[in-house]
């Protein structure tokens, strides 16, 4: 179980390497949901999610760094993620993508300098083709959401909510494997309700709560470059399981919508993943109590496009 100390620790190692993202308070009638919001902006983050907290947490907690660097597999933003981290610690990257993983996405991750690798069809396959790759150069593997270090890493996000934004009695909290949301509820450890919301289209861990333990389930639509894991990870399944309230579905013309108001009233650009929190309180897949307190992560914005 990630611990207390585990998240202040890791805040403390990567202080001064990620941003501190702000929030934003919006009163009710702004969106049109009839009750205030608290946004967290962790789309400002840099290379454009959460993620960057994770993998320095997981690199700098590591030691010694072999030759070869680092090596992950991801959908897009992990990759960017680490291809940052690893350019601020002067390292090399190596990335795998699948086939899925948008232009604008792979382009990101070149851009930090990172060698990128199509590693088969979907999130799956890049993996394994990633394994072998980190068998062979012995790379530091920076798992994308499957490693108690990443977990930290991510956690340090629910620190700085609950330091901005005590009053919250609710936080939704997009999810694929559960990096995000473990490390969120190991902070909260149940002191706020945390919220998993997926698209429909990824419901791994909505299925492996049903199931008691974590199982293989589809992976497809809108946000599935982001959300798109076949099944949650092991070590944020106990959390999860502990910590996690619910888990929700949002199909993915809620989560078009969810980015299109992004856009219109905030002028913000939230790729798809960066929006399916939010599309649980447009939708009504969630319904706070009254008198909630209710926080969304906005946690991805990186798209190739303004929202139409």
């Amino acid at each position: 179980m990630i611990t207390h100390t585990d998240i202040e620790q890791a805040a403390f190692r990567i202080q001064g390497r990620v941003r501190r993202t702000p929030i934003l308070r919006l009163a009710a009638d702004e969106l049109g949901l009839g009750y205030d919001l608290t946004l967290k902006l962790e789309l400002l983050q840099h290379a454009g999610s959460f993620k960057p907290r994770g993998a320095f947490n997981r690199i700098l907690s590591a030691g010694a760094v072999p030759e070869a660097g680092v090596i992950a597999a991801s959908g897009g933003n992990h990759g960017a993620a680490v291809a940052y981290a690893a350019r601020a610690l002067g390292l090399r990257a190596e990335i795998y993508i699948p086939a899925l993983t948008p232009a604008a996405k792979r382009s990101r991750i070149e851009s930090f300098g990172a060698m990128v690798v199509q590693g088969g069809a979907t999130y799956n396959e890049a993996l394994a083709a990633c394994r072998v790759r980190q068998a062979e150069t012995g790379a530091l593997d920076v798992h994308a959401y499957d490693h108690s270090a990443v977990l930290a890493g991510q956690g340090t996000v629910a620190r700085e909510i609950e330091q901005d934004a005590p009053e919250l009695t609710d936080l939704l909290v997009a999810t694929g494997g559960g990096g995000l949301i473990g490390g969120i509820a190991a902070w909260y450890q149940g002191r706020v309700r945390v919220i998993g919301v997926e698209p429909e289209g990824c419901p791994c861990l909505h299925d492996a709560l049903a199931a008691g333990a974590p199982v293989a389930s589809p992976v497809g639509g809108v946000a599935a470059d982001s959300l798109g894991a076949r099944q949650v990870g092991a070590v944020m399944f106990p959390i999860a399981r502990n910590f996690v309230a619910e888990a929700v579905l949002v199909p993915d013309d809620a989560i078009i919508a969810a980015r299109r108001l992004i856009w219109d009233r905030l002028r913000l650009i939230a790729e798809p993943g960066g929006a399916v929190a939010l599309a649980a309180l447009l939708c009504g897949a969630y319904v706070p109590k009254p008198g909630a307190r209710v926080g969304v992560l906005l946690c991805g914005s990186n798209s190739g496009e303004i929202p139409a």
